[in-house]
């Protein structure tokens, strides 16, 4: 009986240059995510002092920063999948092609 592993070669590790450029959209996205929060304090900060415009920049650097989380996060979906912490959906082609019965699926008793 022959001894050792069954598993084949593992393949060598080397640098992919799609996943840096991903994480260096993280790393850029969560410090402007960071940058516009602060921006935020201190424009609620002036607009409760009576300033009316700051009530308008304090909007725009709220949306920003949850534009920017969002953009984050999914980055991090991204790169997980790029190195294979998840899997795409499978596809159920059966379920697909069969159309569905006009009216929903109570209509068709």
């Amino acid at each position: 009986m022959a001894g050792g592993k069954r598993a084949g070669a593992r393949p060598k590790r080397r640098l992919r240059p799609g996943l840096l450029v991903l994480a260096l959209g993280v790393t850029a996205a969560v410090v402007a995510w960071g940058y516009l929060v602060l921006a935020a304090i201190d424009f609620g900060a002036t607009a409760r002092g009576g300033d009316d415009d700051a009530w308008w920049f304090l909007g725009l650097a709220s949306l920003g920063a949850v534009a920017c989380l969002f953009l984050a996060l999914l980055l991090l979906a991204r790169i997980a999948r790029a190195i294979g912490l998840t899997r795409p959906p499978e596809r159920d082609d059966a379920a697909s092609s069969t159309p569905s019965a006009p009216g929903g699926r109570r209509a068709a008793r």
